[in-house]
């Protein structure tokens, strides 16, 4: 503290006449080690400014990250954190949304969305990603409602991931909380949030007044388990509902359950929705859905992300990664016919999403490309293939 206290009348000095000492320190000193760190590691452009501000800004912004942490402080388009472990969602443009590398562990995230738009499946294909990667997942279904058959679709292995479906809402964030210090878990689901029913409630009567009853619980659950979630490295996903606040005028009426303490604490928050059907003739066979990054602590926010699900397979990666490409001009759309060089992928969309099922060589040059010009090429290309954690 004392140390930040000394140098920080440095930041107001004005840049014609710097303080004597800061700027004529030899390279090995305090200010050569903070200018490589930060323009290194968070992507400072600081050129215009004068020498005794430039430095001045990167002493500041080098204490800032050791005293709080990778991340902590960045400049807008700064993607990529190396610090941070990261899993994938399954959707490539969600995870270039999230940053490039999908959602932080160690963090409390929230999807939210209206029913039927995908939330509990994107939650259970991270899950499955987890377990893919090595990890342990559980998953507590507060709603009573997880079907085993379409997880294990997903690529969940039921097998293994432990399962608890509590009576009341502190029993459900009591087995987090203690699931959660074990430091053996790596993803907890908790579906949902709107689900997590108060003990007072449960033993009331019928159509008894709780007022705020559920926003306590959230609030006081939080305080207690984000510290412990950071040392774990566990992610934390809390599935929740949408609700409408009666009478507003102005603005969006709509609110998610379990007041502000959850909006509050967590690190990303993913507001996911269905904008159309995927038609096969007269048959559904999937929904297209728009996710938007509405908050992100570890990567610039409000990013969009489109992608299929489909009823029979969960997230849709290849055609993920078809818009993705075709936005990018690595691959060619002309008519209904998509090309990737001299190779024809297919006539219609879902004829090509199969081509690409079913040549996996080509999927993953064309997903190292779709990365790499996103990215840059600081990604490996053994990473496009499996999803697997960078970080780790």
């Amino acid at each position: 503290m004392a140390k930040a206290t000394l140098e920080s009348p440095e930041i107001t000095t004005n840049p014609t006449t710097p303080k004597s000492g800061a700027p004529k320190k030899s390279p090995k000193g305090k200010g050569g080690k903070a200018k490589g760190a930060v323009e290194g590691k968070s992507g400072t452009d600081s050129s215009t400014l004068a020498p005794g501000r430039r430095q001045a800004l990167d002493r500041a912004l080098a204490q800032i990250e050791k005293a709080h942490g990778k991340g902590s402080i960045m400049t807008l388009d700064g993607d990529r954190l190396a610090g941070i472990k990261c899993v994938s969602t399954g959707a490539l443009s969600l995870d270039l949304a999230l940053g490039g590398r999908g959602l932080p562990q160690g963090r409390v995230v929230e999807v939210f969305g209206p029913e039927s738009s995908g939330k509990t499946t994107l939650a259970l294909t991270v899950a499955a990603n987890v377990q893919k990667n090595g990890g342990v997942a559980a998953f507590i279904d507060a709603e009573h409602a997880l079907d085993p058959t379409w997880a294990r679709k997903l690529g969940v292995d039921i097998d293994e991931m432990l399962l608890s479906q509590p009576d009341t809402g502190e029993q459900a964030l009591e087995i987090c909380e203690m699931l959660v210090r074990s430091n053996a878990v790596d993803i907890i689901v908790i579906d949902s949030v709107a689900a997590l029913i108060p003990r007072a409630e449960i033993e009331g009567e019928m159509g008894d007044s709780h007022v705020g009853l559920q926003a306590r619980l959230m609030s006081q659950a939080l305080r207690k388990l984000t510290g412990a979630i950071a040392k774990s490295d566990c992610i934390v996903l809390f599935i929740n509902q949408l609700r409408e606040k009666i009478g507003v005028m102005f603005g969006s009426p709509e609110t998610t359950t379990g007041g502000r303490a959850l909006k509050f604490y967590s690190s990303v928050r993913i507001d996911i929705r269905r904008i159309g059907a995927i038609k096969d003739g007269e048959n559904n066979v999937g929904n297209r859905v728009r996710a938007k990054v509405v908050k992100n602590k570890v990567a610039p926010p409000f990013r969009l992300a489109e992608f299929d699900i489909m009823f029979n397979e969960g997230i849709s990666i290849s055609g993920d990664l078809l818009d993705l490409a075709v936005e990018d001009n690595i691959a060619q759309k002309a008519g209904a016919w998509f090309s990737y060089g001299d190779i024809r992928l297919g006539q219609g969309r879902e004829n090509s999403k199969q081509f690409l099922r079913d040549n996996p060589d080509l999927f993953v040059e064309m997903r190292a490309k779709v990365l790499e010009s996103r990215l840059g090429p600081v990604v490996p290309v053994e990473d496009a293939e499996s999803g697997d954690d960078p970080g780790k």
